[in-house]
């Protein structure tokens, strides 16, 4: 087929799509439409160079989503689709990061030991600019991650910007077998019986590390608990609802409320871990670690101590498209326990406490003395 024949069929499938999009609006939008047509026509006829039909269609497709002004909806070219199909199947290499967004910019929270990025001297508040060439301004950290991840032995490069370093920084770094565990959790040292736990982020594993970590920690004699949340940016809605399913007897733990279809609710069953709670969280918690700790909040089995947390209360599927491709589309909310949609707004603790740049240790970190002093209490009663 000619390229003008394959323009034309695209064309009338883009015109039978935006007919059924914009309803009985067709007619008012007739010269949008036509203007649509006219621009593909002078691209064909007039353009300097030439352009490939399969161009001009992904180049319509992005310009559709990117029309919704929303940057969790995204269109997956074939190489970020194959890479996110490789996470999900759990037969993908990475470079041993973990990213979150702040201050609109992709930051590096933390390298893992022994993997390629803190080997190469990755550092946590470096600044990701680009992944292989490819620019992360207002892209989203799933995006951004399935970037970084691909087959064991290919290679991915990363520019950064360094705090106190001029100029950009570059790294080469070659993708291994990543198996960095989500939860780590520990008894604090010369407290009574108080437990610590922190999550990084969620994936399908986090939600049975979390029971493990627990039982192992009751076996240790915790009679309180630390969960830190800061700077967790989220992932798999399954393991943030185990994990509140751990100190929730009853009711909601979440809603996911879609605008078509039927709304579907998460609740708790009745065995719960009954000790004192209080959660660290911040501006880096996000998505699946605010449903968490929305959940602990609205039903008030624990207390939120730190700072607002980021407010990503929307969820995100994603469409397989011919071609290898696909599609991120935002296609529901989530609502808390009291039907909170913290969407934008985030979810503001108990107490508000802030933090250091880098929190370690309870000498040095506010949020969590706040937290050792209010579980001293609770346990003393």
């Amino acid at each position: 087929m000619t390229f003008w024949g394959r323009v034309v069929i695209v064309l009338v499938s883009m015109v039978f799509v935006v007919m059924l999009l914009l309803g009985g609006a067709v007619a008012s939008n007739y010269k949008g439409l036509g203007n649509l047509i006219k621009v593909v026509t002078l691209v064909k006829g007039q353009y300097l160079y030439e352009v490939a039909p399969e161009r001009l269609v992904e180049g319509a497709i992005k310009g559709l989503v990117g029309s919704l002004d929303d940057p969790y909806s995204v269109y997956l070219d074939k190489k970020t689709y194959s890479m996110l199909q490789e996470q999900i199947r759990g037969s993908f290499g990475g470079i041993g990061i973990l990213v979150g967004v702040k201050d609109h910019r992709l930051t590096v929270i933390k390298p893992f030991a022994k993997t390629p990025a803190a080997k190469a001297g990755i550092k946590a508040g470096d600044i990701i600019t680009e992944i292989g060439g490819q620019k992360t301004k207002d892209m989203d950290t799933e995006t951004a991650v399935n970037l970084m991840r691909g087959p064991v032995g290919t290679s991915v490069e990363l520019t950064i910007a360094r705090e106190g370093v001029p100029q950009p920084l570059k790294f080469k770094l070659q993708r291994e077998e990543i198996s960095v565990p989500t939860v780590e959790g520990r008894m604090v040292p010369g407290e009574n019986h108080i437990g610590y736990v922190a999550i990084s982020q969620f994936t399908e594993n986090t939600g049975n590390e979390m029971v493990q970590t627990l039982e192992n920690l009751r076996q240790e004699g915790m009679a309180g608990l630390i969960l830190d949340l800061r700077d967790n940016p989220g992932g798999e809605l399954g393991s943030a609802v185990k994990i509140a399913d751990q100190f929730i007897d009853k009711g909601p733990i979440v809603t996911i409320d879609y605008r078509v279809g039927k709304d579907i609710t998460y609740s708790a069953d009745p065995e719960k871990l009954n000790i004192p709670l209080v959660v660290l969280v911040n501006k880096g918690s996000a998505s699946a670690s605010e449903i968490l700790a929305g959940a602990i909040k609205d039903t008030k089995v624990g207390t939120l101590v730190g700072t607002q947390t980021f407010g990503k209360g929307i969820v995100q599927t994603v469409f397989p498209l011919d071609n290898d491709t696909g599609l991120k589309l935002t296609t529901a909310r989530y609502l808390t326990p009291n039907k909170h949609d913290i969407h934008k707004k985030g979810i503001t603790p108990d107490m508000t406490v802030e933090e250091k740049t880098e929190p370690s240790a309870a000498k040095t970190d506010p949020q969590m003395a706040v937290a050792l002093k209010l579980l001293r209490e609770k346990i003393d009663r």
